[in-house]
């Protein structure tokens, strides 16, 4: 039988196949290496790319295993331009416990994002649960811009803007982008030279113990169903805290004083969502609640579509590039 006979798994019948990972009588997982496949990244500009980007992979703390897969579209005549690039830090999905920055399809997202914009991408590698829990997320996505604001990397200090960064991700990474800011915009001129000017969340990763209706509505979606949302979340979630936690439900023990030290520093935030997704109502709501809360905050939402848009659907994530080139340009 070749592979193309194989049926995919429904995620509705068997979420830990569909996931790809085997949960064990000790409460670790076991992950299929054969689930998400890697690209390496390509640092050499002789060789013909279908996207002229080059990408690099570069470590930042060697004892986790973290580092950072840096994109940069490829200088013509390798010239330093006189106009610097957006710079976008960027944290993958994977429900916390899945995926690398080295995955080929956030390979892909990223590429093509720095191609369209352009932009210096900083791709983050950060360490998974359930071996490392949250916060271990967060905490790798704070030190990941300590590191930016200090490394002595070529393609940072020459093509990179400090002064326009942007925290990006999609799923489980606009969580992290997320809860990344919230510490973030605490941290003054400790980033220097690094200035933050927003946050761009695709179809953040939130939760809550009360179902929405959205989740209700598609409670067996084909690519986010419930039962594999609750899976992700009793990985990653500290053990023994429900989906009300912070970290999960950020609806639940609101910042008021973080959210106004965003306001007072005038980051912009944007959410993608679409109401093909279970988790759109979460989404909706939280565009709601910055904006009680005065945060500058523009809600992006669409018909159609499923989770995991940006790097599953190709004709509307060439959309995106072109709003996310709109927004982060616009500032």
């Amino acid at each position: 039988m070749s592979s193309n006979d194989v049926k995919p798994i429904d995620p509705n019948v068997d979420p830990y196949g569909c996931l790809g990972i085997i949960k064990n009588p000790d409460g670790s997982i076991t992950r299929k290496s054969e689930v998400l496949d890697n690209t390496p990244a390509n640092s050499d500009p002789g060789r013909n790319n279908l996207i002229p980007v080059l990408s690099k992979d570069i470590p930042i703390n060697q004892a986790n295993n973290t580092w950072a897969r840096v994109y940069l579209r490829r200088p013509e005549n390798d010239t330093v331009p006189t106009t610097k690039q957006p710079l976008i830090v960027y944290y993958h999905g994977g429900g916390f416990i899945l995926g690398s920055a080295a995955t080929s399809m956030f390979h892909k997202f990223c590429c093509e994002l720095a191609n369209e914009i352009p932009a210096v991408i900083v791709s983050v590698e950060y360490r998974l649960a359930p071996e490392h829990r949250l916060p271990a997320a967060y905490d790798d996505g704070i030190e990941a811009l300590r590191w930016v604001s200090t490394a002595a990397e070529e393609w940072l200090t020459k093509y990179a803007d400090f002064s326009k960064c942007f925290l990006m991700g999609g799923s489980a990474g606009g969580n992290i982008a997320y809860h990344v800011g919230l510490r973030a915009v605490t941290c003054g001129d400790d980033l220097m030279p690094l200035k933050i000017q927003g946050l761009i969340l695709i179809q953040p990763f939130f939760g809550g113990v009360q179902r929405t209706p959205s989740e209700i509505r598609l409670v067996n979606d084909k690519v986010l169903p419930l039962s594999m949302a609750d899976i992700m979340w009793d990985l990653g979630l500290p053990i023994g805290v429900d989906c009300d936690h912070e970290y999960c439900n950020p609806m639940a023990g609101i910042r008021s004083d973080l959210l106004e030290k965003m306001k007072d520093q005038r980051w912009k935030i944007m959410v993608i969502g679409c109401d093909g997704d279970p988790l759109v109502d979460r989404e909706i709501e939280f565009v709601k609640m910055l904006k009680e809360k005065g945060v500058d905050v523009v809600g992006e939402f669409s018909e159609g579509g499923t989770h995991g848009i940006e790097v599953l659907d190709e004709s509307r994530a060439k959309i995106l590039y072109g709003v996310f080139k709109n927004f982060i340009l616009s500032l």
